[in-house]
């Protein structure tokens, strides 16, 4: 059964998965756990910050799959923020009302993709560093030549940065959404229920 929102012609769908969900949680949890264990290494936690790495890699293999056979709301032509509808949506992002997108609404989207590229570079270049700080060597650093590693290792230590705006930037949003747009969208993705527009 779905409720009706008749002020903004918008009615609460079941949108999220419990698999999209569950994976998004893990993500977050993974991610923000492992900037913190790199940012604040030592010698005690250096094999969990490569063992969540790991962990991350899977996730991120798994989204790309279940970006191709997984519900329409999570697949990436469904939610692929074209031009057009980034500057409609754009136009309309002051209104004091939920996007009523079904699913990611077009900065969510840039939003999504930003971080699954940003996050996926961090990792596959984490492979190939060398960890002379922590006599650590990661498991494909001897594949490749030593220009490439020191390629790898220059970019492993500056996406740190990028990833700690993209979150930050999120959790801005999050709060835009709540606040101004009169969206929860982190309980959206607890419950899987959102205010999206009627057809």
């Amino acid at each position: 059964m779905s409720n009706t929102n008749s002020r903004h012609n918008l009615q609460q769908e079941k949108v999220w998965d419990p698999v999209s969900r569950l994976w998004h949680w893990a993500f977050a949890i993974a991610v923000i756990g492992n900037w913190y264990l790199g940012k604040f290494m030592t010698f005690d936690t250096i094999r969990w910050h490569f063992y969540t790495g790991f962990f991350i890699l899977g996730l991120l293999a798994f989204r790309l799959l279940w970006g191709f056979i997984g519900p329409a709301p999570v697949r990436f032509k469904t939610f692929w923020p074209s031009p057009a509808r980034l500057f409609r949506y754009l136009r309309s992002v002051r209104r004091r009302e939920p996007s009523g997108a079904r699913g990611h609404n077009p900065l969510g989207a840039l939003s999504v993709y930003a971080m699954l590229l940003v996050i996926a570079g961090q990792a596959i270049s984490g492979l190939f560093i060398e960890s002379d700080d922590f006599f650590e060597t990661a498991p494909l650093h001897g594949s490749v030549s030593t220009e490439i590693a020191r390629f790898m290792s220059k970019w492993h230590h500056t996406l740190p940065v990028l990833i700690l705006i993209l979150i930050l930037l999120h959790v801005a949003a999050i709060l835009f959404y709540l606040f101004w747009k009169r969206e929860n969208l982190a309980k959206s993705m607890v419950t899987g229920w959102k205010w999206v527009r009627r057809q």
